[in-house]
């Protein structure tokens, strides 16, 4: 239940065109000794920062029987030359050193899960960032709910995701250049829309079918809910015991959501095995948030008061997506899709970008 049930057009042309992109010294007298000593000392510790590591690797999906592309991000070691990732017409790219060696240390763990009809370069700002800061981010593009594989009557069955999630974890564990890299008294399950609803899944939520039915028939409007209850799709006929099931996984520590999407017909009793460690980023204001992730009126909020929840407003849920291009706006407004590069008056994308980084760098300890 996300606004990206209907993936932009945005996407479709941007990642068709993806392969011809891809402290102060201070002193006077002893000025003249400090300064050649701190001047190498700069030197030297620029030449030794963590930059943002990035691998791509296939793994094997068993519970769909197919691979699946799975982006990790991490804290690298060089200094040479990055590329540039997930540059695109519509979006900016982010620098990243592609396959370059992980730099020693142990490091918390992300699982991000993107929205749908998204992949993991949509975030990919957050990945290079959470690098840059110390941490290993493991993002999968969801069969069945990503762009260019994309079947909805597949990518409504919602615990696939987590354990696609789980099943990545599984394999970075077992990768010679991560294994001994991974700090598993801290992984978080995170995402954005969609993705929000696997990150609280891993973490503990479970699903309420007869809940969701029921949002659906009574906000028809809902975004999504018409595809959702559609005879194609059918939602509605989902096993229902299979939809409420938990899909939690026990490594799991720490959650984070931004502006997670199927958070309505939820009940207090859905939420009772939730990880203590909860962060909840909303976007917009009363009268101009998405009705399908509005965790406040849905009534999830009130359940999680006791977790960290941070709303931004100006903001709108693709204040989540990259950072547009200058002529973004305009090949949007040509295809007549949504303004995904519009945001709201007084919005600051980058802005947002950089607290969401800050967030997610106080929970995980960084």
């Amino acid at each position: 239940m996300t606004t990206q049930i209907r993936m932009p057009v945005a996407h479709r042309k941007a990642y068709r065109h993806r392969r011809d992109i891809i402290s102060l010294i201070n002193g006077e007298n002893k000025m003249r000794k400090i300064l050649p000593a701190a001047a190498l000392f700069l030197c030297v510790s620029d030449a030794h920062a963590d930059v943002a590591g990035l691998q791509v690797a296939e793994v094997f999906m068993p519970h769909h029987e197919t691979p699946t592309r799975v982006a990790i991000w991490y804290p690298g070691t060089s200094q040479g030359a990055p590329s540039l990732y997930a540059k695109n017409p519509v979006f900016e790219g982010v620098k990243a050193h592609m396959d370059v060696p992980v730099s020693p240390g142990q490091y918390p763990v992300v699982l991000f899960s993107h929205g749908m009809g998204g992949t993991d370069r949509a975030q990919a700002w957050l990945g290079a960032a959470l690098a840059e800061r110390g941490a290993i981010t493991v993002m999968v593009n969801h069969p069945n709910s990503t762009w260019g594989d994309f079947d909805m009557t597949e990518g409504i069955r919602h615990w696939t995701r987590a354990q696609d999630m789980s099943a990545a974890l599984d394999a970075v564990l077992d990768m010679q250049a991560f294994s001994d890299s991974l700090d598993t008294n801290r992984v978080m399950g995170a995402g954005f829309s969609y993705g929000g609803w696997t990150a609280l899944s891993l973490g503990g939520v479970r699903g309420n079918h007869a809940g969701i039915v029921d949002a659906c028939t009574t906000y028809a409007q809902m975004d999504a809910c018409g595809i959702f209850m559609s005879e194609e799709v059918n939602m509605q006929g989902i096993d229902s015991a299979t939809w409420n099931a938990s899909y939690a996984d026990a490594r799991v520590t720490h959650v984070a959501a931004i502006d997670p999407g199927l958070v309505w017909g939820l009940e207090q009793s859905d939420t009772a095995e939730l990880v203590p460690s909860t962060l909840l980023i909303g976007f917009g204001g009363e009268d101009d948030r998405s009705l399908a992730t509005n965790f406040d009126r849905s009534g999830l909020a009130a359940f999680l008061a006791d977790r960290r929840i941070e709303r931004f407003d100006p903001a709108y849920h693709f204040s989540a997506m990259p950072i547009c291009t200058p002529s973004g706006a305009a090949i949007l407004a040509e295809e007549r899709d949504d303004p995904v590069c519009t945001d709201p008056a007084g919005s600051d994308r980058a802005a947002i970008h950089a607290k969401i980084i800050d967030l997610f760098a106080e929970e995980l300890g960084l």
